[in-house]
């Protein structure tokens, strides 16, 4: 699955405390293919299951007259393509648009390079090129929304319990190699500002447990935009911070084979996505919870050292050679874009353990505080 931001500053007036009225939404499902072979239930109810989380005023804020879902027979490649162009016309540079898709995806030959396509209900694998949907296509269709911060989730890679399909058939010795590619990865996240977000690597497959209702990251998806993402009560739903929790939670469900990914490109801002219950309830609770609790008035200290890391060395990890000097183990960090996805995808890296066998909060920290003995977020810092 993969969540893609086209971001440029929200303007703290469009959210109020009584929804999120610039939201709008697209959603798609398809889980029974009429010509390749069918997925669990839980892909249909990953699509209605965020609709609602969106929709709601409880959560999100988003108004349901903006929230379309196509599932199944509803969802043709010319419905999807149909509903791309809706979007674009409904929505204006103040409007946050997201786009939901859960399904199969394949991997073809364009040209002699690897590219990778939305499996819509009437997918012919005898006739891919007009009945799916390219990354180009859907680069061209989200080109056309004019919001300025444009959401995109795609799961395309299902694993059903242990089940792994390398490879969708028909039945009729047509083959498509399922999954998607790295090259679409780039493709989509392409651009000033935008970020994506998937389910897994390139070369893993997204959960799906027997009889479960969703798919292991919509489970956490859902729980961290129902408020489990918004760790300090502020009533928003920001995107590293859901990231963040995802990131964290898919493998304490599935251990070592699905990683959530994140990419962006000129991306600088923790910026919000949604109503964290709708904003009144978060922040009356967090009123509460600090005046009641001292320690809630304590911020994370991993992610006041990331906000410090990103003012003081702001190319990121590589930036006076300061991961090296701490040392870390720049090799083991994936290239991000911007110097704060990179800080973002390092540092939680260094949470999880790695980023280098020798390098730790407490040594990085030291390092910085050694550059920086003037800085007032990391004077005040001590490790966890």
């Amino acid at each position: 699955m993969f969540f893609y931001y086209d971001y440029q500053s929200t303007s703290p007036n469009t959210m109020t405390t009584t929804g999120y009225p610039q939201g709008h939404a697209l959603l798609i499902g398809v889980a029974n293919y009429q010509n390749i072979s069918s997925l669990p239930a839980a892909i249909l109810n990953d699509a209605t299951d965020v609709a609602t989380t969106l929709s709601s005023t409880q959560y999100c804020g988003y108004p349901q007259t903006n929230v379309v879902t196509l599932l199944d027979d509803a969802a043709t490649r010319a419905a999807v393509l149909k509903g791309l162009a809706e979007l674009a016309a409904r929505t204006t540079p103040e409007s946050t648009a997201c786009v939901f898709f859960s399904g199969h995806g394949g991997i073809v030959n364009n040209n002699g390079q690897e590219d990778s396509v939305w499996a819509t209900v009437d997918t012919d694998l005898n006739d891919i090129a007009r009945t799916s949907i390219s990354s180009q296509e859907l680069a061209s269709a989200f080109a056309n929304i004019k919001a300025k911060q444009l959401l995109v989730f795609i799961d395309a890679c299902h694993a059903g319990g242990a089940t792994i399909s390398k490879q969708l058939t028909d039945g009729k010795g047509h083959v498509l190699k399922s999954g998607y590619s790295q090259k679409a990865f780039e493709r989509l996240a392409a651009g000033s500002g935008r970020a994506l977000m998937a389910s897994c690597r390139s070369d893993e497959t997204s959960g799906v447990f027997p009889n479960a209702r969703n798919s292991v990251f919509t489970m956490t998806l859902l729980a961290g935009l129902k408020g489990a993402a918004d760790l300090g009560a502020s009533g928003v739903i920001k995107v590293f911070d859901l990231f963040n929790y995802i990131s964290e939670e898919v493998p304490k469900l599935i251990p070592d084979t699905q990683h959530p990914i994140f990419k962006a490109d000129n991306l600088e801002v923790n910026f919000a996505v949604a109503l964290n219950q709708g904003g009144v309830k978060s922040v009356t609770a967090a009123a509460n919870a600090q005046a009641d609790t001292p320690s809630a008035q304590l911020p994370d200290p991993w992610q006041v050292l990331e906000q410090a890391l990103v003012a003081v060395y702001p190319f990121g990890p590589r930036d006076q050679e300061v991961w090296s000097r701490a040392g870390g183990d720049l090799s083991r960090l994936q290239y991000q874009p911007s110097g704060q996805a990179a800080w973002h995808a390092a540092l939680r890296s260094l949470k999880q353990g790695g980023g280098g066998a020798n390098i730790s909060f407490a040594g990085l920290l030291r390092i910085a505080k050694e550059d920086y003995p003037q800085n007032p977020q990391l004077a005040q810092l001590q490790a966890p």
